[in-house]
C-alpha cells in the first residue's frame, strides 16, 4: 500500500459529500471510487466530487482493487452488514456514527476486523478537531479544577420528514442515534469513564422514532452529565464542562469553524440575579482561540490514515465505540425504542 489511502465511498448522501470534500483536502488520502445502488446516482456523485470511478452497486465498489479503505455512510441499520462485507473484501473501514444498531453488532464488526487483519473505526469527526483536543488538554491540565458537571445539547428543527432516514425506525433512525450519540460520546470522553447509571425521557414522532430526548448519565466519580437532543426543536447546541474552579463553554462543539475555533473559560462567582448590578472586579471569562489547520472531515480521514499506515491508535477506540453503543442501548431500553433486526 502507498503512503496515501485510496478511499471508496459507500453511499451518496449529504454526509458522503462532506467526507469527499474533506478527503480532497486531506494530506494522506485520495478519492478513488464511489458506490451506490444506482449507477446514475454514483456517476453524478463522482462527477460532482472529482472521483474517477463510479460503481452501480455496493458489491462492485468492494471488489475494486484500487480501493484501500471504505467510508461507510449508509443508513444506521446497514452499517453492520456492509462494514463486515467490506472488511471481508480486504478493505479497511471508517464507519459513520452511530457505529451500528447496538453493542452486539458493534462487537461483531470489531471481531471481524481482527480476523481479517483490517482496521475499523467509528467516525466522530469532532474528535479529530483541534478544538476538541485543546479543550481536553485544558480540562486534564486542571483549567477548571475537578470536573463535576457536563451539559450538552444537539438539536435542530427539520420540516423534511418524508423520505428522511432519520424518521425511519426500520433504518434505526431517531434523534438519539443521529445526534444524541455525540452528546453521549462527549460526556464519556471528558469523564474518562463509563456511566454507572443512565436515565432518559423522550417524545416520539408518529413514525415511531424519538424526535426529542433528554438524558442524564451518572459516573462513578460523582460527575453528572445531562444532554438534550432532538429534531423538532432549536437550541444553542453549546457544550459546558463545569468544575470546582471554573467552567468551560464551547459555543460550537460538534462542527467547529474551519479557520479559528474558540472556547471560553469562566471563573469566579457569577453576577447576582437581584439587586444593583455591579461590574466584576476582574474579567470573569477568558476566550481561548484555537487555530484550525485543515478541513474537518479531512483531519478525520488523516487520523484514520495514521491508524492504517502508521499503526497509530484510532482516534475513537474499540472500547470507546462499544461503550457508547452500550449507553445508547440502555437509553433505548429506558424509552422503549426497539429496532427490527
Amino acid at each position: 500500500m502507498s503512503q496515501r489511502i485510496r478511499w471508496g465511498i459507500l453511499g451518496t448522501g449529504n454526509i458522503a459529500t462532506q467526507f469527499a470534500h474533506g478527503v480532497s483536502h486531506s494530506s494522506r488520502g485520495e478519492l478513488a471510487a464511489v458506490g451506490s445502488r444506482k449507477i446514475e446516482s454514483a456517476s453524478a456523485f463522482a462527477k460532482n466530487n472529482g472521483i474517477p470511478t463510479a460503481h452501480g452497486s455496493y458489491d462492485d465498489l468492494l471488489r475494486d482493487h484500487r480501493v484501500d479503505a471504505i467510508y461507510n455512510s449508509l443508513p444506521n441499520s446497514m452499517h453492520h452488514e456492509w462494514t463486515i462485507k467490506a472488511l471481508r473484501a480486504g478493505k479497511h473501514v471508517l464507519c459513520e456514527k452511530p457505529f451500528a444498531r447496538d453493542a452486539g453488532e458493534s462487537q461483531e464488526m470489531f471481531d471481524v476486523a481482527r480476523q481479517t487483519g483490517k482496521t475499523v473505526a467509528e467516525a466522530f469527526m469532532y474528535r479529530s478537531n483541534p478544538l476538541t483536543l485543546a479543550v481536553k488538554k485544558a480540562v486534564d491540565g486542571g483549567a477548571i479544577g475537578t470536573p463535576h458537571l457536563i451539559r450538552t445539547s444537539f438539536c435542530y428543527r427539520t420540516n423534511k420528514i418524508a423520505g428522511n432516514i432519520r424518521f425511519n425506525r426500520e433504518l434505526a433512525g431517531g434523534g438519539l442515534m443521529d445526534i444524541g450519540c455525540y452528546c453521549i460520546n462527549f460526556a464519556r470522553h471528558f469523564a474518562g469513564a463509563e456511566p454507572s447509571r443512565v436515565t432518559a425521557s423522550a417524545h416520539f414522532h408518529s413514525s415511531g422514532v424519538d424526535d426529542l430526548l433528554a438524558g442524564t448519565m451518572a459516573f462513578p466519580s460523582g460527575l453528572i452529565a445531562s444532554f438534550t437532543c432532538g429534531m423538532i426543536a432549536q437550541a444553542d447546541n453549546t457544550a459546558y464542562l463545569c468544575g470546582s474552579d471554573g467552567f468551560i463553554e464551547i459555543p460550537v462543539p460538534w462542527k467547529p469553524p474551519a479557520v479559528e475555533a474558540i472556547y471560553h473559560i469562566g471563573r469566579g462567582i457569577p453576577p447576582k440575579m437581584d439587586g444593583p448590578i455591579k461590574p466584576p472586579a476582574v474579567t470573569p471569562r477568558e476566550t481561548v482561540c484555537v487555530p484550525i489547520h485543515g478541513e474537518l472531515y479531512g483531519m478525520e480521514a488523516d487520523d484514520f490514515a495514521a491508524a492504517v499506515l502508521d499503526g497509530a491508535p484510532p482516534r475513537v477506540s474499540e472500547a470507546d465505540t462499544i461503550g457508547n453503543m452500550r449507553v445508547l442501548d440502555a437509553i433505548r431500553r429506558e424509552i422503549k425504542l426497539e429496532f427490527s433486526t
